[in-house]
């Protein structure tokens, strides 16, 4: 699959950050390659107050932090880097950016939350999963339950699955 353009979505978290490494090797695969590192920015402001202080915080604060994760990527050797910050909520920024944009791959890093976790937290990935036609690589943090699938216990022991 020839890649032109990988989309990392960055929280400012070492989860996110985990996904990096593999898209840059994906980039090297591809050599003509871009990365394209977004980070969605979004204020919680009280209500009654203005929220446009908050917002440009917010934006200022994100613009900053995918530079300097830009800038370390260019001192490792990595050539075609852009970034780019979205203003709204993380999901709908990641499949619009990747719309927009033209992306070919998004590769991003999951908590693996299942049940109340997810139910309580979300998951930026499923949202995302469900969203876009654009193809998305995810990427398990170390660490993160493995829960094998309803029935599949059962399946087993009626000889349908050979190893779970």
């Amino acid at each position: 699959m020839k890649l032109d353009k990988i989309l990392v979505p960055l929280d400012g978290s070492m989860l996110a950050e985990a996904a990096i490494g593999r898209a840059v090797e994906l980039a090297k695969e591809n050599p003509d390659a871009t990365l394209l590192l977004l980070r969605a920015a979004e204020a919680s402001t009280l209500p009654g107050v203005d929220p446009t202080e908050g917002q440009v915080v917010a934006v200022k604060e994100a613009e900053e932090y995918v530079e300097a994760v830009a800038a370390r990527l260019a001192q490792g050797g990595v050539p075609h880097v852009k970034t780019s910050v979205w203003y709204g909520k993380p999901a709908p920024a990641i499949v619009e950016a990747a719309r927009y944009g033209k992306i070919d791959l998004i590769v991003m890093s999951t908590h693996g939350r299942s049940g109340l976790g997810r139910l309580i937290l979300g998951s930026v990935a499923e949202s995302v999963l469900r969203s876009t036609r654009t193809p998305i690589l995810l990427l398990r943090a170390d660490g993160a339950p493995i829960e094998r699938p309803e029935g599949a216990a059962e399946a087993r022991s009626a000889g349908r699955l050979a190893h779970v």
